[in-house]
């Protein structure tokens, strides 16, 4: 994967990032999905959520994106909106767009610089189906596109939901080689998964937590 040497480059991302979780609480309806969660992921580091389906690791997900707010407590960050990435259970692509359109697509919505579609396609595993619809695409390899964005625009802060999904031995080892060149940028990962996760160095139980249905 050295050719993804040039989209993480050293220094790229705050040095002093944090992702600081105080006290979090989550409810459904009347009752606890997880309460008083704490943790804290640094500059490089990677968090992986385990938990059974209810125990809120979606929920997590939503709370940092900003897509939904806590009963209570607080995550605090030295980051932006424009710096976190949220990838969640779907893949968010048109399949009527080709891959090439779909990564003009994602370009011109991230405003990001200008890119070497080739030698994106290729670092993703997708070499030569740039004329090819998405609609055409196994979900394996659909799930390699929506990768896409976190080369075209990269961001500190990786929030995954499930990034194993669909994914066979060698997209694995393309989402680890991926995630190994974002944190040696000092970038930071939080990704729910019910599968271990290689490139994660801290661990949450959800399960741990006051859980619901």
């Amino acid at each position: 994967m050295s050719q993804l040497s040039h989209v993480f480059p050293a220094g790229a991302y705050p040095a002093a990032g944090y992702v600081r979780l105080e006290g979090l609480a989550c409810w459904r309806g009347l009752l606890p999905v997880f309460d008083n969660l704490t943790a804290e992921v640094k500059a490089g580091e990677a968090l992986a959520l385990y938990g059974a389906n209810g125990s809120g690791k979606t929920s997590l997900l939503r709370i940092l994106a900003g897509l939904l707010p806590p009963q209570a407590g607080a995550a605090a960050t030295a980051l932006g909106r424009c710096d976190v990435h949220y990838l969640g259970h779907a893949d968010g692509l048109k399949s009527a767009l080709t891959v090439s359109e779909t990564c003009a697509m994602l370009a011109g919505f991230y405003a990001a610089p200008a890119f070497d579609e080739a030698a994106l396609l290729a670092a993703l595993g997708l070499a030569g189906r740039g004329a090819q619809t998405v609609g055409d695409l196994s979900a394996g390899q659909r799930r390699r596109l929506a990768l896409a964005r976190l080369l075209i625009a990269p961001r500190a802060l990786w929030l995954l939901d499930e990034p194993l999904t669909a994914l066979d031995a060698s997209g694995r080892d393309l989402l680890a080689a991926l995630a190994a060149a974002h944190l040696a940028a000092k970038g930071m990962i939080i990704a729910a998964s019910h599968e271990p996760l290689s490139f994660a160095s801290l661990r949450l139980d959800l399960d741990a937590s006051k859980g619901g249905a």
